[in-house]
């Protein structure tokens, strides 16, 4: 089974700056075809697509970060990060860290969505979250 692990999470002000990263481990495919994924979700609201990077390093951002967050991974070390700034309290909630193969019409717990739609990522693995707070 598929392993991640994330790290990162913290409590920072306003206007500051953090560095998410993740771990993959017990991997059924080279890492390099996994899409790797950044989902975000606040006690009470639905899991929020934050950010995706593909296989190929291309990259998709949904709109309340983009310009802010930047995805990147080392397919060496298996890690994805998500260098995120200018953070607001919008920001604050705990992130999680994704791995799939899939793109298609995904349902259920493994749909990752950066936009509204039919078309998701499929993530089989999920991280269990680091908690980002932002505080004014």
């Amino acid at each position: 089974q598929v392993q991640l692990a994330e790290s990162g999470g913290d409590s920072v002000q306003v206007g500051g700056s953090l560095t998410l990263s993740c771990v993959v481990s017990s991997l059924r495919a080279p890492y390099n075809v996994y899409n790797m994924g950044w989902a975000r979700q606040v006690p009470g609201k639905e899991r929020e697509g934050v950010a995706v990077i593909k296989g190929d390093g291309s990259t998709e951002y949904a709109e309340s970060v983009k310009g802010r967050f930047t995805i990147s991974r080392d397919n060496d070390k298996n890690m994805v990060t998500m260098e995120m700034e200018s953070l607001t309290p919008d920001d604050t909630a705990v992130y999680y860290c994704a791995a799939g193969l899939q793109w298609g019409m995904i349902t259920g717990s493994r749909a990752f969505r950066i936009t509204p739609g039919p078309w998701a990522y499929g993530m089989d693995s999920w991280g269990n979250g680091t908690l980002v707070t932002i505080s004014s």
